[in-house]
């Protein structure tokens, strides 16, 4: 499952976007971070490894409800580049 893990201090939310296990925890250990996501920013600011998830929503990999809307949202051009 492709899902948000919160990091950050209390009161000050930022999320790694993760591949993980469906059943571990919500900021158990993650298979890989495909991207980040921080909404104190104004505006929100999200960066996405496309390819990455590209490549795990073939393997199976699903996209929790607000991993899609951020998809949706962030234009492929702003995408991170493969490195």
């Amino acid at each position: 499952m492709i899902r948000l893990a919160r990091v950050g201090a209390r009161k000050q939310p930022y999320y790694r976007v993760v591949v993980i296990d469906k059943e571990r925890a919500r900021n158990g250990r993650a298979v890989e971070v495909v991207g980040t996501y921080n909404p104190r920013t104004n505006p929100a600011s999200v960066d996405l490894k496309r390819d990455r998830i590209d490549h795990w929503v073939s393997k199976g990999a699903q996209l929790s409800d607000r991993v899609g809307i951020l998809l949706k949202k962030t234009p492929a051009a702003s995408a991170t580049p493969a490195a």
